[in-house]
């Protein structure tokens, strides 16, 4: 009796431990758990010597890991977002929520297709006419992660950013 007492009070303690808690995420986030950690570097594809457009994203484990949070920021702070990304049981989708230092925000969704990420989303409040996106962003198997976009705006889809992100652990998302 005494060692099952003993066994039960060690797994609690082991299955309550930071270390554990830190490491646990539900399933259909999973596939982020790659980049969990982790900040990557991206230079968009508009970007010129002149005038660069660098990208900083930041990924992490969030609310006990039911959720995963991104935060970015163009050029040191010029711009930036944070993003969280959760599992809609009602939905039966990964659902998420961004908000910007622009002073607008989406909400959408996305899904996995092999190594894609394909989501779709819904802006509010965007001044420059941009109602809706449509990302699709490849995990290639260097564990880079190339992301191209299309805009919404005015009625008329267009072509929005592109850049590949790689890894960069001495690079830091600056909210101004």
């Amino acid at each position: 009796m005494r060692s099952s007492f003993y066994s039960l009070f060690f797994a609690v303690l082991f299955l309550s431990s930071p270390v554990f808690a830190q490491e646990s995420l539900i399933n259909a986030l999973e596939p982020f758990r790659p980049f969990l950690g982790k900040t990557f570097r991206g230079e968009l594809a508009e970007s010129t010597p002149e005038k660069p457009v660098i990208d900083i994203s930041r990924w992490e484990r969030a609310l006990n890991g039911k959720a995963v949070r991104n935060l970015h920021s163009l050029n040191n702070g010029e711009y930036g977002g944070e993003t969280v990304i959760f599992f809609d049981k009602s939905k039966s989708s990964l659902v998420y929520y961004y908000f910007t230092t622009a002073g607008f925000y989406t909400h959408g969704t996305m899904k996995f297709e092999g190594d894609t990420v394909l989501s779709h989303e819904f802006v509010e409040g965007n001044e420059n006419g941009i109602t809706e996106v449509k990302s699709m962003a490849i995990i290639r198997e260097d564990g880079s992660l190339h992301n191209k976009s299309m805009y919404l705006k005015n009625g008329e889809w267009i072509e929005g950013h592109e850049a590949t992100y790689v890894e960069a652990p001495d690079a830091h998302v600056i909210f101004k």
